[in-house]
Parts: structure tokens; C-alpha cells; sequence
């Protein structure tokens, strides 16, 4: 349970915001989990796309957009896995731009998150924040986002709103086929800019991971990558979304405890059957859940990933807001663009520059 922490929110946030029905959220999300702790035997983590989850959250984007989107991220990186040398691209992408998308996604997020904090119960959003920042203190506290839906819980309780448990078998998920138009418009939209950011975090900085705690394994980028076009490809039919893998959650779980796939299986198995049975009451439980407590969560991680653009190089503050800017004010896919251009132009004048005397 380690990476729950940046699991949740967005799940919430699907779920509340995105109206995405339960069933087909935790059953793909349950399934893929047993499958990837059978097939690879470590505790190789499952989590939301984080510039997709973002974006669409902020946007309430529709639930077919975002499963539309996981068949042409799923197809994206099926390609990439199949190209030669694909390990090298991701020292071809400015640190500069991969940082810019982590800053305007952070901005987006958090921006989001205040609102519908300070639209609703203030205080309540205060309150999550607050709880989040105290326990993320000290990490071998309880799981900082299961304390907070305790609180929602809670909230809940107080305010009349609580639904009844009901155990239910559920149909869903159903099988329903993307819309093309649609997977390109959220590749667009968000899907460029979630690339170099795939590319670093869950292919580059996870495989050095698993190599420094399963030296044993004999995982490479191209698993990771034919892993991650399969099991979008998949979701997207069944009503899912983008999924990735990342350092941070390989990296929580170890720290708690992990070292095989059992953990994936268990997780899998525990999704598994709360989509199966308990969609229904998941459901009521996520729309009726405090939207205060869901923008402070918003917050923080949108403040976290913020936060990661502190260590960017002086030269490359310049491309850096070349790709906010346009993140924000148009879209992912242009900031990408947009910061690309800049690094072109600002190593170009730095080539050229008259040398000092």
C-alpha cells in the first residue's frame, strides 16, 4: 500500500469528478495488478497517468475520452517498445521540457484542487491539507490518503450522506469499443506531454530501480514498454484508463515491505472484488464523498509535483516556462511543442555566442 498515497487522489478524482463507473475503474485496474505480479514476480507497480489523470480531472474530461486516450497511449508505446534503440530517446528530451510539464501540471492540479476546495467546505479542504503535510512527515505512518478517506468517511457520517453497504454482483465492466477521434484528441490534449515523463520516470528511473532491489530480474525497457501498450490497449475496451508504471511506487512498496508479486496480487485481488460486488455502493459512496476533501488532496500533489522543478539548471528556466505557458493556457500536447522550440532556438544562440576575452 505503499504508493496509495498518489493512487488515490486520482482514483477519487476519476471517480467523483470524471464520473467514471467503479466497476470498470478497480476490475482493468484489479486485473492488470494480478497479471503483472504473475508475469514479472516482483512488486511492479500500477498507477494512473499523472499529466493525463491531471488533465482530465482538471477538465472533467468524459469517461470515454479518458478510455479513448488509453488505446492511443496503449498503440504509442507498443510502437516505441518495437523501434531500435528506443532506450536512448529519453536522453534526447530537454530536462528542461519534462520539467515544464511537471510544473504546469502541478499548477493545473492544484489550481483545480482550490477550487473546488474553497467552493465548498473551506475549512474541510484546510483540514486535508493539513492532515496530509503532518503525516507525510513520518512515513512509516498509516498510509497518509487512508486516513483522509476516514475523514470523508466521517464527514460523511455527520452529514447524513453515508450510502448503505450493498453487496451486489455488477455486470460491469462492459465491452465497448474507443472512438479513434477521441483517442487522438486526448493524445493531444494530454498523451504528448505524459511521453517524456513515461519515458523517465516509469521506464528509465524504474528499470534502474529494479536492477538496484531485483538484480535477479532480467526486466528491460522493452518489457516495461510492450507491458504498458498491452495493458492500455486492454483498458481501453473495458471502460479503463491510461496506466503506467513508476519509480515512486516501486520505490514506496519496497519501503514497506514488498519483494514479490504476491503484493500485486493482493492489491489486484482486493480491487477485484470491490469492483465486482461493492461498484454499486462505490459509486454512491465517491459521488456523495466531500468534494473539499478531494481538492486538498488535489492540492498537495499538484504541489508535490510541482516542487520537482526546483532542481532544473539556470540555462534551462528559459525552455522550462516555454513549456508552461503554453501548457496552461492551451494544452499539453502544445506546451510540449512550444518548449521543444525553445531549447532549439536557446542552444543554437548559446552555440553561436562570441566567445568573452
Amino acid at each position: 500500500m505503499g504508493d496509495f498515497g498518489t493512487l488515490l487522489p486520482l482514483a477519487i478524482g476519476f471517480m467523483a469528478v470524471n464520473n467514471m463507473h467503479p466497476a470498470g475503474f478497480l476490475v482493468v485496474f484489479g486485473l492488470t495488478n494480478i497479471a503483472t505480479g504473475l508475469i514479472y514476480g516482483i512488486p511492479l507497480p500500477l498507477q494512473p497517468m499523472k499529466v493525463i489523470a491531471a488533465t482530465a480531472i482538471a477538465q472533467a474530461w468524459a469517461p470515454s475520452l479518458i478510455s479513448a486516450t488509453a488505446l492511443s497511449m496503449g498503440l504509442f508505446w507498443l510502437l516505441m517498445g518495437a523501434l531500435p534503440g528506443v532506450e536512448r530517446l529519453v536522453q534526447k528530451t530537454p530536462d528542461g521540457v519534462i520539467r515544464g510539464i511537471q510544473l504546469a501540471l502541478g499548477l493545473n492540479l492544484a489550481w483545480s484542487g482550490l477550487r473546488m476546495a474553497t467552493d465548498n467546505s473551506w475549512w474541510l479542504g484546510l483540514l486535508t491539507v493539513s492532515i496530509i503535510w503532518t503525516l507525510n512527515r513520518n512515513q512509516r505512518a498509516m498510509p497518509t490518503a487512508l486516513v483522509v478517506i476516514l475523514l470523508g468517511v466521517v464527514t460523511m457520517v455527520w452529514q447524513g450522506t453515508l450510502p448503505e453497504l450493498e453487496l451486489t454482483w455488477t455486470a460491469r465492466p462492459t465491452l465497448s469499443l474507443p472512438v479513434l477521434s477521441l483517442a487522438w484528441e486526448g493524445f493531444w490534449r494530454a498523451g504528448i506531454g505524459q511521453i517524456p515523463l513515461t519515458l523517465a520516470n516509469a521506464v528509465v528511473a524504474c528499470l534502474a530501480l529494479i536492477k538496484d532491489f531485483f538484480p535477479e530480474s532480467d526486466i528491460s525497457e522493452r518489457h516495461l514498454m510492450f507491458n504498458m501498450g498491452a495493458m492500455n490497449v486492454v483498458s481501453s475496451v473495458f471502460g479503463g484508463f491510461p496506466m503506467c508504471h513508476g519509480a515512486g511506487g516501486l520505490a514506496s512498496q519496497y519501503y514497506f515491505g514488498a519483494r514479490t508479486g504476491g503484493a500485486n496480487i493482493m492489491e489486484g485481488t482486493i480491487e477485484l472484488v470491490l469492483g465486482l460486488f461493492l461498484a454499486g455502493t462505490l459509486l454512491q459512496f465517491f459521488r456523495a464523498f466531500p468534494v473539499a476533501i478531494v481538492g486538498g488532496m488535489m492540492v498537495v500533489v499538484g504541489v508535490e509535483l510541482g516542487k520537482l522543478t526546483h532542481g532544473v539548471a539556470r540555462r534551462s528556466w528559459l525552455v522550462t516556462v516555454g513549456t508552461v505557458l503554453p501548457s496552461l493556457f492551451l494544452n499539453m500536447g502544445v506546451g510540449f511543442v512550444c518548449g521543444l522550440a525553445v531549447h532549439i532556438v536557446s542552444e543554437n544562440l548559446h552555440r553561436f555566442k562570441p566567445a568573452s576575452h
